[in-house]
């Protein structure tokens, strides 16, 4: 079977890609699940209910979030009640949502999804170290094929993770710094893993921001209201093959699709 995972998609113009280039990019490539990360999909911070439903309905068949899922207010009730949108399992047990849920591919095949948060930088309540084995032993209860999420800053712990987990889930996938790694793999015991999977949205820019404004807050220091560039646009991601029997990955490519068509 075949999984395509969407790497973070920034603001409208990242929304417009995915719904104008999704639809194919499943008959295309023939993907029988696809999984993106939506938590930027909102202005380039957050995600609403509203936005989430966009997504799915042009084709996701789940989405996961990362350290701006808080950022708009009303996502909150809509993330205790949805089986399809997932923010990291490591962030406060009292917040409403879950980590892990499991949906069905187009032939019917049950695909765990695992999401979770790196430290450097994002300081989430809990390491994803204290709580990714028992997360995967769940998922394996439900099903042999398993992809997990790591929105991190820090490759080296994409690297240590996707290390940890090979053999035992279907694919690593990082997310987070909206560049995506030439490092594409299947690691010794059938996990593939990709350091960052990229950037959905407009890549003349700096990760997404207008790039005269992001370099004034560098320069300044001074707070400067970020915006979401416009040009560059194109779709990001990786494309991976796997057993449905045995969850074991056999291909991951890097997917790089412009949008509109150049």
């Amino acid at each position: 079977m075949r999984i395509l995972f969407v790497g973070d998609v920034v603001g409208r113009p990242g929304r417009d890609a995915v719904t104008a280039l999704l639809p194919g990019l499943r008959e295309t490539f023939e993907v029988d699940a696809c999984i993106l990360n939506g938590e930027n999909v909102a202005n380039g911070v957050g995600i609403t209910p509203r936005l989430a439903q966009v997504l799915l309905a042009a084709g996701a068949d789940a989405i996961t979030l990362g350290n701006h899922t808080w950022r708009r207010e009303e996502i909150g009730p809509y993330l205790g009640a949805s089986n399809t949108v997932v923010r990291p399992a490591n962030m406060a047990a009292a917040a409403p949502g879950r980590g892990l849920t499991v949906v069905a591919a187009r032939d019917g095949t049950s695909v765990a999804v695992i999401n979770l948060l790196g430290s450097l930088f994002l300081d989430p309540p809990h390491s994803m170290w204290e709580l990714v084995d028992d997360l995967v032993e769940e998922a394996r209860r439900a099903t042999p094929v398993i992809v997990v999420d790591v929105h991190a800053e820090a490759t080296s712990e994409k690297v240590a993770l996707a290390a940890w987990l090979d053999g035992r889930v279907t694919a690593v996938l990082g997310t987070h710094t909206h560049v995506q790694t030439s490092d594409a793999r299947i690691l010794p015991g059938g996990t593939a893993a990709l350091t960052d999977a990229g950037m959905t949205g407009p890549h003349d820019s700096v990760i997404g921001v207008q790039t005269g404004l992001a370099i004034r807050r560098m320069r300044t220091g001074m707070p400067v209201r970020f915006e979401t560039a416009t040009d560059g646009v194109r779709l990001e991601g990786a494309l991976v093959t796997c057993d449905p029997q045995t969850g074991r990955a056999s291909a991951i490519a890097p997917v790089r699709v412009p949008w509109p068509a150049a």
